[in-house]
């Protein structure tokens, strides 16, 4: 296959983890009922102002381990025109909604995305009838998030390279094989100065997907470059849906 082309713009993620004393549940309803308004609201101002805003905005919530364990609690994403610059300090420093005295600070990361498999209308969008549409939520599939990290000194050229054009038609080939529907990859802008090199999303019906995508998966390579000890496999079962 050729290589995938890059959607237009940068998708920006946020990642999320709550704070010590903070519950899961609070957290995640916080984030719901009063952030996640005041994110759409605000992208809804800026672009009726003609200012540059996001064009979606979806936030998925990640599960625990077996052991219970959650390095992170989720990832909020946003679609611009171009990256956003790093802030001067991170999101959440001077609280400015009851979420973000919940979680603990956050800083953008921006990324260059690559669809491989759409799958997005295996994903619908319901807004809510009874309430505001949006947010609204969606379930019904099994999402696994690989949170690439790299090893110290790699070439992030020839890195990025064989990921696009070895190892993503591997992972579509197995995707392919075994029933999963939708495959994304993320590739970070300035990965010298990220925590992770980038993000692979893939989707199944149930977890019995991911159970035989591991099963026939055959390394292609790309461990040469990455450092599997840094980074995280998560998954996931909600999506919360800000703009479609």
């Amino acid at each position: 296959m050729s290589r995938p082309a890059a959607t237009p713009g940068a998708r920006m993620n946020y990642l999320i983890k709550g704070r010590q004393e903070t519950g899961r549940e609070e957290l995640v309803a916080h984030w719901f009922a009063n952030h996640m308004p005041a994110v759409i609201k605000g992208q809804e101002t800026a672009a009726a102002k003609g200012r540059m805003h996001a064009s979606r905005y979806i936030a998925t919530l990640y599960d625990a381990d077996r052991d219970g364990n959650r390095p992170w609690d989720g990832v909020a994403q946003l679609w611009w025109e171009q990256p956003l610059p790093r802030p001067d300090q991170p999101h959440g420093t001077e609280p400015t909604d009851s979420f973000q005295e919940r979680a603990e600070t956050y800083i953008p990361w921006a990324t260059t995305e690559y669809v491989v498999i759409d799958g997005s209308d295996r994903l619908p969008v319901n807004p809510l009838t009874l309430n505001p549409p949006f947010p609204t939520t969606r379930s019904g599939f099994h999402k696994v998030t690989s949170l690439v990290a790299a090893q110290e000194g790699v070439d992030y050229e020839a890195f990025y390279a064989h990921w696009l054009d070895v190892h993503v038609p591997n992972v579509k080939s197995v995707m392919e094989k075994v029933g999963g529907w939708r495959y994304v990859v993320a590739q970070s802008v300035d990965p010298a100065n990220e925590q992770y090199a980038g993000m692979a999303e893939l989707y199944f019906d149930d977890a019995s997907g991911w159970k035989e995508f591991v099963s026939a998966f055959e390394p292609d390579g790309l461990e040469q470059w990455t450092a599997p000890a840094n980074g995280a496999f998560l998954t996931s079962t909600t999506e919360m849906v800000g703009i479609p």
